[in-house]
């Protein structure tokens, strides 16, 4: 599994990950520190039912078009962290049925999307 923080970016704030920094994550989605001191803070304070505006309603067209490639920057951090589990899953000699089976789709399907991907983590690890 790829550990390196210069190469995650947080899921909540799009911020890249550098050196020094201390990020953690689960299931593919990362948090910088700064936003785990944000959302303990939040949720620790008092809940104010008097503003249930979503945050994305109280941001300028501009805002939303910057944050749409932080959003698909954190999509591709959690496809390559699926494709490091299901390399890990074919290291341990699991079938492409059995991970097939596991993500609810046939063997061809998971075999054609995930087998060139897998090939190639395993080439960059051995390289």
């Amino acid at each position: 599994m790829d550990n390196d923080v210069t190469r995650k970016r947080c899921s909540f704030c799009g911020r890249a990950g550098e050196r020094g920094q201390q990020f953690a994550g689960g299931l593919g989605a990362m948090i910088c520190e700064d936003c785990v001191s944000h959302y303990q803070e939040m949720f620790s304070a008092p809940a104010q039912a008097d503003d249930d505006t979503l945050p994305w309603d109280r941001m300028t067209d501009a805002e939303i078009l910057s944050t749409i490639p932080a959003i698909s920057q954190t999509a591709a951090q959690v496809d390559e962290f699926l494709v490091e589990w299901i390399e890990l899953a074919r290291s341990r000699k699991l079938s492409w049925t059995q991970i097939g089976k596991s993500l609810g789709v046939s063997k061809q399907a998971v075999w054609e999307r995930f087998s060139q991907r897998v090939d190639d983590v395993r080439g960059r690890s051995t390289a």
